[in-house]
């Protein structure tokens, strides 16, 4: 994923976060999961992953340590509904932000896996 950060740099990555914010920010499903008293620091939180994650600055992990995603996000209900809205407004904010080749396909993969990795709940079919 270092291609992402080559690409798009710290400035790139923060703008398609803050796409993703503003939408997460009205939305009636995943919305609620975020603190409504510290969006610029999630905001910041997740550039700051995103960053690291794609061969950035280690500011993440100075700051936070080891990413523990699933442990972090274990608190909130994640099904397939969740999974898929979140999918949905990553995918605008990179649509908006013309998040071109290679990044977009690379960020859509990254995305896709671990937004199914984050699901804490079965669907149907696993009853």
């Amino acid at each position: 994923m270092t291609e992402v950060f080559e690409q798009l740099g710290e400035e790139g990555i923060a703008a398609f976060v803050s796409a993703f914010y503003q939408r997460v920010k009205s939305d009636d499903l995943v919305g609620p999961m975020y603190p409504h008293d510290d969006w610029e620091g999630s905001e910041k939180r997740l550039a700051d992953f995103l960053i690291y994650r794609c061969g950035g600055p280690q500011r993440y992990i100075e700051e936070r340590g080891h990413p523990r995603l699933r442990m972090r996000h274990a608190p909130f209900s994640v099904g397939i509904a969740e999974r898929d809205r979140w999918l949905v407004m990553m995918n605008e904010a990179l649509t908006e932000c013309a998040i071109p080749s290679p990044s977009r396909e690379l960020l859509d993969s990254f995305f896709a896996q671990t937004a199914d990795f984050m699901r804490n709940q079965p669907d149907d079919a696993d009853l």
